[in-house]
C-alpha cells in the first residue's frame, strides 16, 4: 500500500483531490505541507513537459515533473525539481495534474 493509493483511486473514479505532500522534493514549486489540488487526466494531450503529475513509476508513487513525453503520448519521463530522474512510465500510470498549489 503507497502513500496516494485513496488518491489516485479517487482520480481514477474522475474525482479531482486535494491533500498536502511531504518531501523537499519538489521545492521551490511545491514545498512540504502545501496544499496541492490534482485534476483527473483523460488524455495525454493534456500533459505537457513542466506538469506536476501524480504518477506511478517502478512501482514507487511521485507527486513529480514531467521531464519529457513520447512522440505519440503513451510513455512519460518522471524526475523530481532537484535534478533526480525516475524514469520512464506509461500514461496509464499517470492519475492526474497538479492544477493549484497553496500555502
Amino acid at each position: 500500500m503507497g502513500w496516494a493509493d485513496r488518491h489516485i483511486k479517487d482520480l481514477q473514479d474522475g474525482k479531482t483531490v486535494r491533500f498536502r505532500p511531504r518531501g523537499n522534493s519538489m521545492e521551490p514549486r511545491i514545498s512540504s505541507g502545501d496544499l496541492v489540488t490534482v485534476e483527473p487526466i483523460k488524455d495525454s494531450d493534456e500533459l505537457e513537459v513542466s506538469d506536476i503529475v501524480l504518477c506511478t513509476v517502478k512501482g514507487n508513487q511521485y507527486l513529480h515533473l514531467v521531464l519529457q513525453l513520447s512522440e505519440h503520448g503513451e510513455r512519460v519521463f518522471i524526475g523530481n525539481n532537484k535534478g533526480h530522474e525516475n524514469g520512464w512510465t506509461s500514461f496509464d500510470r499517470v492519475y492526474g495534474r497538479v492544477t493549484k498549489v497553496e500555502p
